[in-house]
């Protein structure tokens, strides 16, 4: 089964699956059209560049309640430990914990990642 994807640097996708951060803040906006789940894969390493890729586990599967401005206040919730401009806050629901060990892609964006779960 396709899914849409997104990797998060470790340990904030364990954080993800657990509850205690219900808001991921990124510099860019997610599609519009992204309605359905988003599966959530943890990765070790930071991907800076276009095309960069690592290996990750897949963590939990949630949905966007909303996407707005990046404000101080969001800090706790998204596990942060400072707040800058010019970032969203993308409000995580209905969060569903995957207790997998499978190896994944981790890559860019949100990205397609063909699995059964």
């Amino acid at each position: 089964m396709k899914h849409k994807t997104l990797s998060i640097v470790h340990p904030n996708g364990t954080r993800i699956a657990n509850g205690e951060k219900i808001i991921e803040v990124r510099r860019w906006l997610p599609p519009a059209d992204l309605t359905g789940d988003l599966l959530i894969v943890e990765n070790k390493n930071f991907l800076f560049n276009e095309g960069e890729t690592d290996i990750g586990i897949p963590v939990a599967i949630v949905k966007i309640k909303s996407v707005r401005p990046f404000e101080e206040k969001d800090i706790p919730a998204a596990c942060a430990t400072r707040w800058e401009p010019g970032y969203y806050s993308w409000e995580l629901t209905e969060v569903r914990k995957l207790n997998s060990t499978q190896e994944v892609l981790a890559a860019r964006g949100i990205y397609e990642l063909d699995l059964d779960l």
